[in-house]
């Protein structure tokens, strides 16, 4: 995500309440090594310190917000951007609708407005005269998001202005939300990665897809659910770090994040009909990726249709340098020859169609999705995905009233998931002319159901009040056929064969939630917040089998399928959240938010039910990515979380020229769902179990277990326009994270914290050119888990080079990343497992984490059309 660009916290909770926006940066959230954190905080001071020079003639910018019926918008928020200098400039309008932008420099403008409940209305290319007045009317559509919150400092948004530069680098959605404070990303496959959210990762952390809170179908969480939408499908995310309030969701105790597709678009009144659309492709350097798409809007004045398509593909890519010293010698397909990282290919084919129609104040959508991915390689799992294929659908409807805003939402969608060894992974013989083991398939299918029904009730000029109800019906099923058995004289296929492996059968894992808060704002200075949301969760499952009755364990088979058939396996979780904020603003140019949650979160069906000990089952239970083998525990409880944060922001007068955001946070989490070494219990009594106790290196063995945790830092960022010139305008902005995550029953670490990082860039713009150079600075990892032997990784600075060429109808964005080609292992990339062994070599040792990516050209192209 181009971190030239300012995000904002949503804002106009509701009429006659207007709110300021917070500014902040749209960066990598990262931050430094030890040395460089007070260097690097001294540098956001002294960029906020530098002077802006402005111009002298100017005109005049003035207009009324108005909704579908005509009707005033009062609390309206209206911005201004100027297209050569790319400033912005923001304000919000009166009780009569009203707005206005004195002295403005003469020039081209972009203008927009948003108010609660309504869709962003753009007015593009607006022409400022000397002394001029320019009216620009807007008329606010219906919004699809109903929910927005405005007394956090942790709720951040991006919007098209920072995604579509980052279409060109990246395929995978996740990774647009890895520039916002207090997130990073667990490496996963291309198109795969698991965002984490102040240390706490996956399920834990809440998130929704156009309001569908879709889940993983599969044991190592290949099919995430910001997998399920194409980056150039995107058109606006919303992230709240750590403190969610409770009407943006339950069952996450990490934060949350909402990925949307576009707004849909109308004629305006009195024009007929538009035609509006882009079609836009890529071309990455390293794995030689690339991939196009097209997109395209039709609509009447109440009437609309929007299709988006789009195909990704890559190959493996390559590290800077050879990273498999340690690793056996290369022969048939054990290794790859040179840099290259194994299973880390893939292709990716999304389609989405949106029917939309609008009455007045009332607007219903209809959006219809397709998933296909043939294939997609996984570094840090011993197995590939061999297909992908989801079908979702969802009914939205929402309204206007006299009382407030009304929002219904109905979904569903079924994933068809197979795993088995990728091209990387086969298993040979000898001179790799024989395949040892041809296939090892594994299938999952996961159905989805959802509802959810909201109000805001407008209670007066200074309150409202938001209920809802939620409801969510969701199956799995995993199980392996029997694996094919093709072998040279003298192997055997290792007992998995006749009957079919059930790792889940008719997992059943429902929510229903209510919830209600109350948003008051008492005086221009203060707003508070205050929520309560009931969770249940209601879980089970079917009886189970392995490949035979004779299936071999770590020991003794202990705890075969008969004694977890024989278990009371029905699970019924009782939770409940709280959320209290208070915002503070002692002056135009200072702000702070206070807030604590109570948060909660259940086992998800892999951690309560993952119930076979062998050892060749347990290394395919691992969406941590670190190479351990893992099985479930019935015993789990959920997960409770007690978050504490404070936000101070500084900025000017006009929340354009600088601004500096601070927010130290602390959450204590009781019975964190964690792991331990498999007891003999569980895994039996073999020498290896026993030794695997106390191992300090190796793949382990390891169950789910509740253990009380504690995760504290900050986030740091800031921004500084440093010159405003007859060559454009230098804008320098920065971002800080630390985080620390602790076992307070063992002192152990907590898995894959990501270790201290920053992020520093100067963006210029100048007329339709705008260019970044970024420098990423992360830490060494030394702080790990023990108890997972989890790998440390180097610390590491890594130089980019973007710039993008803007002409409205045709885009172009082209960048180096990696641009000294430094070699490095991302923190939270997992051990790499990525090759299958030959019979004459040996599996991939322990000890290797995942290489990241060596350096790599891309260049992308947009064209844009349309009839308006």
């Amino acid at each position: 995500m181009d971190r030239a660009n300012n995000l904002q916290r949503p804002t106009c909770s509701h009429y006659g309440s207007g709110t300021e926006s917070r500014p902040t940066t749209a960066g990598r959230p990262t931050c430094r090594h030890p040395a460089l954190f007070s260097s690097l905080l001294s540098a956001i001071l002294f960029v906020s310190s530098a002077p802006v020079l402005a111009g002298t003639a100017t005109g005049r910018i003035a207009g009324i917000l108005k909704d579908p019926s005509g009707a005033v918008v009062p609390g309206g928020q209206v911005a201004i951007k100027n297209l050569e200098s790319g400033a912005t400039t923001s304000t919000t309008s009166d009780a009569e609708g009203r707005y206005a932008f004195d002295a403005v420099p003469v020039g081209r403008y972009d203008a927009s407005a948003v108010a609660s409940g309504f869709a962003v209305s753009v007015h593009e290319g607006v022409t400022v005269s000397d002394g001029g007045v320019t009216t620009i009317g807007f008329e606010l559509s219906i919004s699809r998001s109903t929910t927005e919150v405005s007394v956090t400092g942790q709720a951040i948004t991006a919007d098209s202005e920072t995604i579509v530069p980052a279409r060109a680098r990246t395929s995978d959605t996740a990774s647009l939300v890895a520039s916002i404070p207090g997130v990073s990303l667990y490496g996963n496959g291309g198109v795969s990665s698991l965002p984490a959210i102040h240390g706490m990762a996956d399920d834990k952390v809440r998130v929704t897809v156009d309001g569908m809170s879709l889940v993983s179908a599969c044991a190592n969480h290949m099919n995430p659910p910001l997998s399920y939408m194409d980056p150039t499908n995107v058109g606006g995310i919303r992230v709240f770090a750590g403190i969610t309030p409770v009407s943006a969701g339950g069952d996450g105790i990490g934060g949350s994040i909402s990925v949307n597709s576009p707004e849909p678009i109308f004629a305006v009144a009195g024009q007929g009909s538009l035609l509006r659309g882009e079609a836009g492709t890529f071309y990455r350097s390293n794995g030689s990726g690339y991939g196009t798409n097209l997109g395209f809007t039709v609509a009447g004045e109440d009437l609309s249709m929007s299709y988006n398509g789009s195909i990704a593909y890559s190959g493996n890519y390559t590290a800077a340098a050879d990273f498999r010293a340690a690793g056996p010698a290369a022969s048939g397909k054990g290794w790859l020859a040179g840099n290259e990282v194994g299973s880390s290919r893939y292709e990716s084919q999304n389609h989405a169609l949106v029917l939309a129609l609008r009455h007045k104040d009332h607007l219903v959508e209809l959006g219809l999705g397709f998933q296909n991915i043939p294939y997609q390689g996984f570094p840090t799992q011993r197995m590939d995905m061999t297909s992908n294929r989801n079908i979702r659908a969802n009914l939205r409807y929402s309204g206007q009233y006299k009382w407030g805003v009304l929002e219904t939402l109905f979904y569903g969608d079924f994933t068809r998931h197979k795993m088995d060894f990728g091209n990387d992974k086969q298993y040979f013989y000898g001179s790799a002319s024989t395949i040892l083991a041809p296939g090892m398939p594994m299938n999952t299918k996961g159905l989805n159901l959802g509802a959810l029904v909201q109000a805001d009730i407008l209670l007066s000029g200074r309150d409202v009040l938001r209920v809802g109800f939620e409801a969510q019906r969701y199956r799995l099923d995993d199980w392996w056929p029997p694996s094919p058995s093709v072998l040279p004289p003298g192997y055997t296929s290792g007992g998995m064969a006749p009957d079919t492996f059930v790792n889940i059968r008719n997992g059943q894992r429902d929510r229903i939630d209510v919830f209600s808060e109350w948003e008051a704002r008492w005086n221009p200075r203060w707003t508070t917040l205050l929520g309560a949301r009931s969770d249940t969760v209601l879980m089970n499952t079917g009886p189970v089998q392995g490949y035979n009755s004779g299936m071999m364990y770590n020991g003794p088979p202990l705890y075969p399928a008969t004694t977890f058939n024989a278990s009371d396996r029905k699970r019924t979780d009782a939770n409940f959240d709280v959320t209290a904020l208070v915002r503070y603003a002692p002056r135009a140019t200072l702000e702070f938010d206070v807030g604590y949650a109570r948060k909660t979160h259940s086992p998800n069906i892999y951690e309560r039910y993952a119930w076979s000990p062998n050892t060749m089952v347990m290394e395919m239970i691992n969406f941590a990515g670190d190479g351990n083998y893992y099985v479930g525990s019935l015993s789990l409880k959920p997960e409770v979380a007690h978050t504490a944060s404070v936000t101070a922001i500084w900025h000017d007068r006009t929340k354009e020229k600088r601004a500096i955001s601070v927010t130290p946070y602390v959450t204590y989490v009781q019975d964190y769902i964690n792991a331990i070494r498999c007891p003999t219990a569980v895994c039996g009594s073999s020498a290896a179990v026993i030794a695997n106790l106390t191992a300090k290196t190796g793949f382990v063995y390891l169950q789910f277990a509740n253990q009380p945790a504690r995760l504290y830092g900050v986030d740091v960022s800031g921004q500084s326009v440093l010159a405003k010139t007859a060559y454009g305008s230098f804008t320098a902005t920065a971002v800080v994270n630390v985080v620390r995550g602790e076992n307070r029953a063992t002192s152990d670490n907590l898995y894959n914290i990501m270790p201290a990082s920053a992020n520093l860039a100067v963006v210029h713009k100048s007329g339709k050119w705008t260019n970044t150079v970024e420098e990423l600075l992360i830490d060494a990892k030394a702080n790990v888990s023990q108890v997972r032997n989890e790998l440390k990784t180097g610390g590491y600075a890594l130089l980019n080079l973007r710039t993008g060429y803007d002409l409205r109808k045709v885009r172009f964005d082209a960048g180096v990343e990696n641009v000294l080609n430094k070699f490095y292992a991302a923190p939270l990339g997992g051990a790499y497992v990525g090759q299958g062994p030959t019979m004459s070599g040996s599996a991939i040792p322990w000890g290797i984490p995942v290489p990241g990516k060596g350096r790599s050209l891309y260049i992308g192209m947009t064209v844009r059309f349309s009839t308006d």
